[in-house]
């Protein structure tokens, strides 16, 4: 079928929306429309060339949500019509990391998926009879994708689905670093660095988590605003002097749990001294950059801190992101307040013009 896409055709340029040709779904995979896409940093990471694992031409985009149109004859938990959510981390349930119960880094298709490939080697998407490869096993800045079935998470049709896109990447990581990876416990003060869609996230995962005191870190007085609207208790602009503040605050001993959430590695180091001697807690959510490393001064973890890092939140796709959709259906999540910017796909680069200037939180290509 012939689909309209927005293409990565080579690094640091815009990307082209064009037309392509999308096969039919083989063995455990799915069809799906979709309705809406968040533009997320990630993409423009990779747009840019910055990202050591990028490569082009490949059709960008994975924080997708849209309806199934069609399955493979031996798809078993879908059917035409659900709703679901797109999963760049998918859980099969039966690989030894899915098994073991200590991770959400299902190890099933990830080599295939790194690749740009299916998991059987091979791409749905081409151009002029030329293979196009797809973007974290899920190619959403499209009309149509195919995924596998194990990267699709079913969701409830009662869920408007511009709002389910960010709980492909963005929100749910925010959330499950702090419910899932992190385990804050109810009456414990927590420190986020950073209130872009994920430092929110982690907010909004510690009110959930009931967490006496969330303190939020941020360059913009308007994003620390924002935090405060979804549960901080205290704001404090960021800069050299917050770690002091936090210890401060905190009678000398620094916030039970700190989330970073910039990709800053000067952040994260903040994350780290801020985190409370004796069982503080840092966890990394933000992506760094290519080559850079965390310098970490070894008496703050022998004197009890402890580092730890959250892909996808720890986040068990196909299990916990329609959990964590129940909960915004039943009013704890105030998923509209992070919905920005309304885009259509042919305004898919405005999306990052949008991001590079901190021009709101998630814009959402809204599909016709």
């Amino acid at each position: 079928m012939k689909i309209r896409a927005a293409v990565l055709e080579e690094f640091g340029q815009p990307l082209v929306v064009q037309e392509l040709d999308l096969g039919e779904p083989r063995s455990g995979e799915v069809l799906v429309r979709l309705v809406a896409c968040g533009v997320c940093h990630t993409d423009l990471y990779t747009a840019s060339g910055v990202d050591p694992s990028g490569y082009a031409p490949c059709v960008l985009g994975h924080e997708g949500a849209g309806i199934v149109e069609r399955v493979a004859g031996d798809v078993a938990s879908l059917a035409p019509g659900d709703h679901v959510v797109t999963l760049f981390a998918p859980e099969c349930g039966e690989c030894v990391h899915c098994r073991s119960g200590r991770t959400n880094r299902c190890v099933a298709i990830r080599d295939q998926q790194g690749l740009g490939y299916l998991p059987d080697g091979t791409t749905r998407l081409s151009r002029g009879g030329e293979p196009m490869r797809h973007f974290m096993g899920t190619s959403t800045f499209a009309e149509y994708t195919v995924m596998p079935e194990i990267a699709l998470a079913r969701v409830s049709p009662e869920a408007p689905l511009e709002g389910c896109a960010p709980f492909a990447c963005g929100l749910a990581t925010g959330i499950g670093a702090v419910l899932y990876t992190a385990g804050v416990q109810p009456g414990s003060t927590c420190a986020v660095f950073g209130c872009g869609l994920v430092g929110l996230g982690a907010v909004i995962g510690a009110r959930l988590a009931e967490a006496d005191r969330i303190i939020a870190v941020d360059l913009s007085e308007r994003r620390l605003e924002s935090a405060r609207h979804h549960g901080a208790t205290d704001t404090r602009i960021a800069g050299d002097d917050v770690v002091d503040w936090i210890r401060e605050e905190t009678g000398g001993f620094g916030a039970d749990y700190t989330f970073e959430a910039t990709g800053s590695v000067h952040v994260m180091r903040q994350a780290v001294e801020a985190a409370r001697e004796a069982w503080g807690l840092a966890t990394m959510v933000g992506v760094a950059g290519k080559g850079e490393t965390l310098d970490i001064l070894p008496r703050l973890l022998i004197t009890g801190r402890r580092v730890t890092g959250a892909s996808f939140g720890g986040v068990k796709g196909r299990t916990q992101v329609p959990q964590l959709v129940d909960r915004w259906l039943a009013g704890e999540i105030d998923v509209d307040s992070l919905l920005s910017h309304r885009l259509t796909l042919d305004d898919v680069n405005r999306g990052f013009e949008l991001m590079e200037a901190q021009d709101g939180i998630r814009s959402v290509i809204v599909f016709e």
